[in-house]
């Protein structure tokens, strides 16, 4: 009976050393190279959240401008979140039917992109910080409109409206949007 006691424990080996140290280093590497993604989705996500605000707004702005009645040469904002407080923001020039004016404009893959490589234009950019962004972010706003005319009068306005959000020396990806408005 010891005797076959003794059989099957020979049997029932259990784990070398070496085959642990193995098996650990391999799951050492495997939680080292999950670690290594949990900041890089974290910058993801933020990188992703700012974006999303960039084109909030910029949606919000251009909804802002389609809203305003085409003999509108201006617009403003008390609260100062589409139009800096106490100033009038330009909706286009009817004295210059057809031509680009505003903020400096690029094509970029045959799309109309604001051009942030220029400075600001008076009256069609400002600079707005989102009081409920922790990082306080700047989101530099700028638009560029093409009027069109009919005998004096505004028949529509094609806007192109840019958002850039600036973070200390990093700024994001620009979101530009581009509408045409008829009325």
């Amino acid at each position: 009976m010891q005797r076959e006691f003794m059989q099957d424990r020979h049997q029932e080996r259990g784990f070398t050393l070496i085959e642990i140290m193995f098996a650990t280093i391999l799951l050492a590497v495997g939680m080292v190279a999950v670690a290594q993604l949990v900041p890089i989705s974290i910058r993801l996500n933020s990188g992703n959240r700012h974006s999303s605000m960039a084109l909030v707004m910029a949606q919000r702005e251009l909804d802002e401008m389609i809203d305003q009645p085409l003999s509108a040469a201006t617009f403003s904002d008390p609260q100062g979140v589409l139009c800096p407080a106490g100033n009038n923001c330009n909706l286009g020039d009817s004295t210059l039917p057809n031509q680009l004016v505003g903020s400096p404009v690029i094509m970029f893959n045959n799309q109309p992109q604001i051009d942030y490589t220029q400075a600001q234009v008076a009256n069609y950019s400002f600079n707005y910080v989102d009081p409920n962004d922790p990082f306080r972010g700047t989101y530099d706003i700028r638009w560029a409109v093409i009027t069109f005319t009919n005998g004096g009068n505004t028949t529509g306005r094609r806007f192109i409206l840019g958002v850039l959000r600036r973070s200390g020396n990093a700024p994001f990806q620009p979101i530009t949007v581009d509408t045409m408005v008829e009325k």
